[in-house]
């Protein structure tokens, strides 16, 4: 942002809501450390293609690893990482256009195995890296470079979305909201399985929606985003559905199953049964024998 302060020196927009997402992420990261007794070394931030991606530079001194992956793809780079090092803390970072167009063939697969990250998604319905074209979750007749007669198509629900495909912990959260935001990210990382934080991110340049999500009782205006009650029950998915559905954007933990079992977890179990042969033995396996 300025030659003054290298902290800052982001390819982001001044106001930018991933700001708010990186600070969130710096406390989530550091309560992991703090709870695990884990290196910063021992995190590993895996980034697709947009704004987001700039959160792969995420903290000044000792850094976590990051890989600036490829357009949609942080879920296959991050199944390869966790599959090799099950013991690191695997975190993704992904715009709404990055992990829900190009990028949603691969969330199905990997919440039906339980893939232990955290995957963390900003979403300013638009596709601001490339200049504000409309992304899967642009509302419906919204006029942008691409759409300038208005969207066609309806905008996609992320949230039922995770739901449907069996995201074992779902949260939704909004930039604004630092702290409250950085725990959703932290009970996501201790959660055992395939976690989604999805983030309300307005980009100021090409969809500034602060206003719509905070409300503005000068103008009459409510705010779209509200606190899930505190009597809700996570570990129920039928009210997980019925919060979701209820208009507006919810803030808080909305699913988050009981007993949930990581893919490494069962891929270890497995392997435990699993009869070992030498060299010998498997070349001989593949021989056609002729009585």
């Amino acid at each position: 942002m300025t030659s003054k302060n290298e902290e800052y020196d982001f390819k982001w927009c001044p106001g930018c809501g991933d700001f708010g997402v990186r600070r969130s992420l710096e406390y989530a990261v550091a309560d992991w450390i703090t709870q695990t007794g884990q290196s910063i070394e021992n995190t590993v931030v895996v980034a697709g293609i947009g704004c987001s991606g700039n959160m792969v530079h995420l903290l000044e001194g000792p850094q976590p690893f990051g890989i600036h992956g490829i357009h949609g793809r942080t879920l296959p780079i991050s199944f390869g990482i966790k599959m090799g090092r099950p013991d690191l803390n695997v975190v993704i970072v992904a715009g709404d256009g990055d992990f829900l167009s190009i990028g949603m063939e691969h969330i199905a697969p990997q919440a039906q195995r339980n893939l232990n990250v955290t995957a963390i998604i900003m979403d300013n319905a638009v596709y601001g890296l490339t200049k504000g074209q409309s992304s899967p979750t642009t509302d419906m007749g919204v006029v942008t470079p691409t759409t300038p007669y208005g969207k066609v198509e309806g905008a996609l629900n992320p949230l039922d979305l995770y739901l449907t495909l069996g995201a074992s912990f779902i949260a939704s959260g909004i930039s604004t909201k630092i702290r409250p935001l950085g725990n959703l990210m932290s009970q996501a990382m201790h959660h055992p399985g395939f976690a989604i934080v999805h983030v309300q991110s307005p980009c100021t340049t090409y969809n500034d929606n602060y206003e719509i999500l905070k409300g503005n009782p000068k103008k009459g205006m409510a705010p779209v985003a509200w606190d899930i009650p505190a009597e809700h029950d996570p570990t129920d998915r039928a009210a997980a559905h019925r919060v979701i559905h209820s208009g507006g954007i919810p803030l808080g933990v909305i699913y988050k199953q009981e007993n949930s079992k990581p893919l490494d977890k069962r891929m270890g179990e497995a392997w435990a049964k699993a009869r070992t042969q030498s060299v010998e033995q498997l070349l001989d396996s593949f021989l056609f024998k002729v009585s």
